[in-house]
């Protein structure tokens, strides 16, 4: 697999039908492990910096990273309206981590200035577990995801406070906190399944967007 960062393209070297156009949101933080993991399920990904590159695609992952540094950036980009516009538009929308943060409509603990983009009906509290030298890693029992337990790596991540009526818990650890959240058209984990091997949410998100693309 190859990446064109100036264009923003991925090619996967696939001969066979495109699958859905997915991007992702590409200002900071784990986008490329997000977009080869995308690639290897069928998509056609494109990394997102600029406010016309959200007309290019059926679907989007907001990576890991860091939150408040990523909404600077788009701000600074333009793109903090544009991707709020398209989010309750119903565009797809997968946020692991960070992007969880940012799709979130309460952020607990945010820096001075910090804005979500919104759209998920959650309060999650960043930085939950604690510094970098405190991540951890743990099975989840996800039946969503079917049977087999899911293994969730956990770097700073942030932790759901309260579900609102509009969000659906997916997944919560043994001592009851939610870390994982669906909500119509977006997806939200506090862990990051792009660095694990650990497809099966990336294919949850796809079978998403690629459902409004049908429709």
């Amino acid at each position: 697999m190859t990446t064109n960062l100036r264009s923003g393209s991925l090619d996967a070297g696939r001969t066979a039908q495109a699958g859905p156009r997915v991007g992702v949101l590409a200002l900071q933080g784990d986008f490329r492990e997000h977009a080869h993991v995308l690639a290897k399920l069928g998509a056609e990904v494109s990394l997102v910096r600029r406010p016309e590159e959200l007309a290019e695609i059926d679907g989007l992952v907001i990576p890991g990273g860091e939150s408040s540094v990523m909404d600077k950036l788009a701000r600074t980009f333009g793109l903090q309206a544009p991707l709020r516009q398209a989010i309750s538009a119903g565009l797809p929308v997968y946020g692991t981590c960070a992007g969880l943060i940012l799709l979130a409509d309460t952020v607990l603990d945010a820096i001075a200035g910090q804005e979500s983009l919104g759209g998920l009906d959650v309060v999650v509290r960043r930085n939950a577990f604690g510094s970098q030298n405190q991540s951890f890693e743990t099975d989840l029992d996800i039946p969503a995801l079917g049977d087999e337990p899911v293994h969730a790596v956990f770097i700073r991540g942030p932790v759901v406070e309260s579900v609102g009526e509009a969000a659906t818990p997916l997944a919560t650890l043994a001592d009851g906190r939610v870390v994982a959240v669906e909500q119509g058209n977006l997806l939200g984990t506090s862990f990051h399944p792009e660095i694990t091997g650990e497809y099966r949410f990336h294919e949850y998100f796809l079978a998403k967007v690629s459902s409004r693309v049908r429709r």
